[in-house]
C-alpha cells in the first residue's frame, strides 16, 4: 500500500511539472528583434592565414585572428564550402585551429547582411563518451543503487530544464519555481535512488523539513546583507534576454535553495542509514543511544563536508580569485563587493543549513525508531508492540 501511495505522489509530481512546464512554454514568446541565429557543425579544410589583431590602445593587447574554410557537416549549409573568421578567446598559438578539427560555426543574419563565425570548438562527441564512461562506473561499482541514483539525476536535470528555466523566463517568481522544483527532485531522485522504504522516507522528510530551514535563512541573510542578484554579468545579461525582465533577486534566492540540495540528499540519508543500522544491531536501544551514535559519526560527515565545500566554492571561482589578488585593492573592499559577498553568502548559508540537517535528521529517525520500536528489515519494515 505504501509503495501504491509513493507512486502516485510521484505521478502527481510529474504530471505536475508537465502541465507547468507546458503552460511555461505557451506563455514565452520570442522577441522578433532578436537576429537570426543558426548553429552549423563544420570542418575546417584549409587555413587561409593567420594575423595579429592588435588594439593601438592597449600595447599589451596581444591575440591572433584565424581565416580558415570549412565544409559545413550537417543543416541546410550541409556540403557548402565557406571562407569564416576565427577569433580565440585568448592568446597563444595552442588556440590556433589545424585542419581537419571540428567546430561549430555560427550564422547570423540581422536582416541586413549575414555574418558567419567560428564560435567554438566540437567537442560533443568527447563528451558523450566522458558521460558513457562515468555510467559504466557508477553502474558497475554502485550496482543497483547506482543505477537509481542516474535516474535520480536524469529527473533533476529534466526538472530544471523542463520546469524551473522555462518558469523563470516566462516570468514566475524564481524563488517560487526552485522551491517547488527542490522539492519535487528531493522527493522522486531521493527514493529512486534508495528504494521506496522507511529509512527512505524518514530522510526525504528531513531533507524537506532542511530545505523549509534554508530557505528562511535564505531570505533572511540575502535581505540583511541587501544583496540584490546583480553581482554577476550573467545574472545581469539575463534581464536582457527575449523573456524580458528576470527578478534577480529572487533567482539568487532560488539558486541558492538548488545548490543546497545538490549535497543535502547525501546528508539526510546518511544519518537515516546509520541510526536505522544502530537499530538494527540493538532493537532495544534508546532515543539517546541511537541519537549519540548518530550524531557522532554525523560530526565527521559535518567536517570533512565544510572543507569540500570551501575547496569546492573556491574552485569554481579561481579566475575571479586571481583576479581580485592581482587588483590593489584592500581585502575588506573586495570582501564586500557584491560578487564576492554574493558567493561568500551562497557557501555560508548553504553550509549552515547543511550543518543542521545533521542533528535534525538524526533526531527525527531516532525519534520515530524508538517511537513506535521499528526495526527496518531491507525494504520491509517490522514494529514490536508492548
Amino acid at each position: 500500500m505504501k509503495k501504491i501511495l509513493y507512486l502516485i505522489v510521484i505521478a502527481i509530481s510529474v504530471f505536475g511539472l508537465s502541465v507547468s512546464s507546458a503552460l511555461a512554454q505557451n506563455n514565452t514568446t520570442p522577441s522578433s528583434a532578436n537576429p537570426k541565429t543558426d548553429y552549423y557543425k563544420a570542418k575546417v579544410t584549409k587555413i587561409l592565414n593567420t594575423k595579429a589583431d592588435t588594439d593601438p590602445n592597449d600595447p599589451a593587447y596581444d591575440q591572433n585572428i584565424q581565416n580558415v574554410t570549412v565544409t559545413f557537416l550537417d543543416g541546410a549549409e550541409k556540403g557548402n564550402s565557406k571562407d569564416v573568421p576565427y577569433y580565440p578567446k585568448v592568446s597563444g598559438n595552442d588556440q590556433d585551429l589545424k585542419v581537419g578539427e571540428t567546430v561549430y560555426v555560427t550564422k547570423v543574419d540581422d536582416g541586413q547582411n549575414v555574418y558567419y563565425t567560428v564560435s567554438e570548438r566540437y567537442r560533443f562527441d568527447s563528451m558523450i563518451w566522458l558521460a558513457i564512461l562515468f555510467f559504466i562506473l557508477v553502474i558497475v561499482i554502485g550496482k543497483y543503487k547506482g543505477f537509481g541514483s542516474l535516474l535520480g539525476l536524469g529527473f533533476s536535470f529534466l526538472v530544471i530544464m523542463k520546469y524551473i528555466v522555462p518558469q523563470i523566463l516566462a516570468g514566475k517568481n524564481p524563488l517560487i519555481i526552485c522551491l517547488i522544483g527542490a522539492i519535487a527532485i528531493a522527493v522522486v531522485s531521493i527514493y529512486v535512488a534508495h528504494g521506496f522504504n522507511l529509512r527512505t522516507s524518514l530522510a526525504v522528510i528531513s531533507t524537506i523539513a532542511t530545505i523549509a530551514i534554508a530557505l528562511g535563512l535564505d531570505y533572511g541573510v540575502i535581505h540583511w546583507l541587501k544583496l540584490f542578484g546583480s553581482g554577476s554579468e550573467d545574472a545581469v545579461y539575463a534581464q536582457f534576454s527575449s523573456a524580458g525582465v528576470i527578478n534577480l533577486r529572487g533567482l539568487l534566492l532560488g539558486g541558492i535553495i538548488i545548490g543546497v540540495l545538490g549535497v543535502l540528499d547525501d546528508i539526510t540519508t546518511a544519518q537515516a542509514a546509520v541510526v536505522d543500522e544502530l537499530k538494527k544491531a540493538n532493537p532495544k536501544s534508546t532515543f539517546k543511544e541511537l541519537y549519540s551514535g548518530g550524531i557522532s559519526v554525523g560530526k565527521e560527515h559535518i567536517a570533512s563536508l565544510i572543507n569540500t565545500l570551501v575547496l569546492a566554492y573556491v574552485g569554481a571561482s579561481f579566475p575571479l580569485v586571481l583576479l581580485f589578488h592581482d587588483y590593489a585593492q584592500p581585502l575588506t573592499y573586495i570582501l564586500n563587493s557584491e560578487l564576492v559577498a554574493e558567493e561568500i553568502a551562497r557557501a555560508l548559508i548553504g553550509g549552515s543549513a547543511l550543518v543542521l540537517a545533521v542533528p535534525l535528521t538524526t533526531a527525527f529517525v531516532a525519534y520515530v525508531l524508538t517511537k513506535w520500536n521499528i526495526v527496518s528489515k531491507g525494504s520491509s519494515t517490522h514494529a514490536h508492540h508492548h
